[in-house]
């Protein structure tokens, strides 16, 4: 649904995306994760025709964005970090408003305004002006102006910020059930971690206008932490005795146990978990904890900046 190859974009000296290559196939979820000022805005304006690229190709929906922009924005919504809309109206009439500037007429604008309204759980605001409005409740009716001409991919751009918590979860939620319900195909970009490892199916790392990474968490992970050995914790009701840690210590996968304050510290050469439990259990100690080593998006970052 989106290709880019080649990606660039220069302002003067400064190149703010750099040989950018990437595809995000229909029905995905995608996460485009880096620091403000990486080039993740600037690239989205490229998708959506808005700004031409120095070099390169982008392809959102098999369109041209840069020679057929008008085409390609009939086919995509987009969502930015502030949404702007007419505040003396109401939540309804600013969305029937969009609506007939996408060529509904009048009765089928009002129909399926009333619909989105409710699809994103502000129907029982929608006789009220959006001056009125708090942060969560505009990115809602953003996300309803986004869909009123069903559109096949949509583009968020840090569509959380200044959300409370709850709000945000709220939205995550709304966005996956879009994406997994219709098929569309979501790129959300953004510097939380947290939000995009919640919803994404693959993410991208974007620093300095360059992607320096692309995959699931779980291959990233495997990428960065593959020749670590896997860290397994466990606690049991009684401490071990010798013959417990040299039936743990010859257990295939396992490279080493040691024993501290009350913790079992076991290295592994990969997942043997259910092993060990079936061991411990076994061997009437009582166990009471187990936990094996799972890398996050946020090690991941990490370790990528570092």
């Amino acid at each position: 649904m989106i290709e880019l190859a080649g990606l660039t974009k220069r302002y003067g000296s400064f190149t703010a995306v750099d040989r950018l290559d990437l595809t995000i196939r229909r029905g995905e979820i995608f996460g485009l994760l880096g620091p403000n000022g990486a080039g993740k805005s600037t690239t989205i304006l490229m998708m959506l025709g808005l700004t031409e690229p120095a070099a390169g190709k982008v392809e959102v929906c098999g369109i041209n964005s840069t020679t057929h922009p008008l085409e390609v924005k009939r086919k995509v919504g987009y969502l930015p970090e502030d949404v702007g809309f007419y505040d003396n109206r109401t939540g309804l009439e600013n969305l029937i408003y969009i609506a007939r500037l996408n060529g509904l007429t009048p009765d089928r604008a009002k129909e399926k305004a009333l619909m989105l309204l409710e699809r994103v759980g502000m129907s029982a605001e929608a006789g009220k002006k959006t001056g009125n409005y708090s942060r969560g409740m505009r990115q809602r009716l953003g996300l309803a102006e986004v869909l009123i001409k069903s559109p096949e991919v949509i583009i968020l751009d840090e569509p959380t910020s200044g959300i409370d918590p709850a709000g945000v979860r709220e939205f995550m939620e709304l966005i996956h059930r879009l994406s997994r319900e219709e098929g569309i195909t979501v790129l959300f970009s953004s510097h939380h971690l947290h939000q995009v490892q919640q919803i994404c199916d693959r993410v991208g790392l974007f620093v300095k206008g360059r992607l320096i990474a692309e995959g699931d968490v779980g291959s990233l992970s495997q990428k960065l932490f593959g020749g670590d050995y896997l860290m397994v914790k466990a606690r049991t009701e009684k401490e071990p005795s010798p013959a417990l840690l040299k039936t743990l210590q010859a257990t295939e996968g396992v490279h080493a146990v040691q024993y501290r304050e009350g913790l079992y510290l076991i290295e592994c050469t990969r997942d043997v978990t259910p092993l060990i439990a079936e061991t411990l259990v076994k061997s009437g100690s009582g166990l009471t904890y187990l936990q094996k080593t799972e890398y996050g998006l946020d090690d991941i970052y990490n370790r990528y900046f570092s």
